[in-house]
């Protein structure tokens, strides 16, 4: 076992994360890569525009309410200076959408290419540092230099809603790991949570369309895990879910490793 996989086991542990005795139940999902299907992978960059999208637009929208009640305070300008962020982060995605669709009509067979790791880990947990902090969770990233045959856009979108939907499961002062390891040809991408976990019963839906395991706890359209299928059926990669409730869930990627 190299150092890296010392590290990511031992923070695991340390998580309280997946603990063999509890015998989590489990869940095994693969896509099939069809460069072809130009049609879906344009399906899936307009479903995580329009999901992703919405939480800075929620804060622009706090923002402009506040704009104009009262005198601005400090903190109401600290709240302005989020809003004109969000618009600076909903730009970048669109440009990253639009661009990534431009690419693929016009080099299909380039679709997939060697991505580094670390970079979307560090986005991911960047990206969710919000909603995290609101809720006192500590987002862990273990550094790796490891690489897979994926495409950024997609992969970037499926980390950035599986961290962001362990973050809505997971109670306040919980943890959430976010690393990788090799397994055989492939390197295995986990998102780990200390989280409510997910009941056996339940497992089997949890990447349908509109499903929301606890409606208390999220007001979205419960798309983010469905956007998660969509886009590993485009890639071809493999998602594994292990969960035991009241214990936390490990959402787990298998993607070519990049030589």
């Amino acid at each position: 076992m190299t150092g890296t996989n010392k590290r990511l086991a031992a923070v695991t542990r340390g998580a309280g994360v997946m603990r063999a005795a509890e015998q989590p139940v489990t869940l095994g999902m693969v896509g099939r890569a069809d460069p072809q299907r130009t049609t879906d992978f344009q399906a899936v960059l307009l479903a995580m525009a329009g999901h992703d999208l919405r939480q800075p637009l929620q804060i622009i929208q706090n923002s402009h309410d506040l704009f104009g009640i009262g005198v601005r305070t400090k903190s109401e300008q600290r709240l302005l200076q989020r809003g004109q962020h969000a618009i600076d982060r909903l730009n970048g995605l669109l440009d990253q959408m639009l661009g990534a669709a431009r690419l693929y009509e016009h080099s299909k067979e380039e679709k997939l290419s060697p991505v580094a790791l670390e970079p979307l880990f560090r986005q991911a947990s960047q990206e969710n540092a919000e909603g995290a902090l609101q809720k006192g969770i500590d987002v862990r990233v273990c550094p790796t230099g490891a690489s897979v045959i994926s495409n950024a856009v997609l992969l970037n979108g499926i980390l950035r809603n599986l961290v962001s939907n362990a973050i809505k499961y997971t109670e306040p002062n919980g943890r959430i790991l976010i690393g990788c390891r090799r397994s055989g040809q492939n390197v295995r991408i986990d998102v780990c949570d200390t989280g409510i976990g997910i009941a056996g019963e339940q497992l089997s839906r949890i990447f349908e369309a509109f499903t929301r395991l606890d409606s208390t706890r999220c007001d979205g359209l419960g798309v983010g895990l469905f956007i998660v299928r969509r886009a590993i059926e485009v890639l071809g990669h493999r998602i594994d879910v292990s969960s035991s409730t009241s214990r936390g869930s490990r959402f787990s990627i298998f993607a070519r490793r990049a030589e």
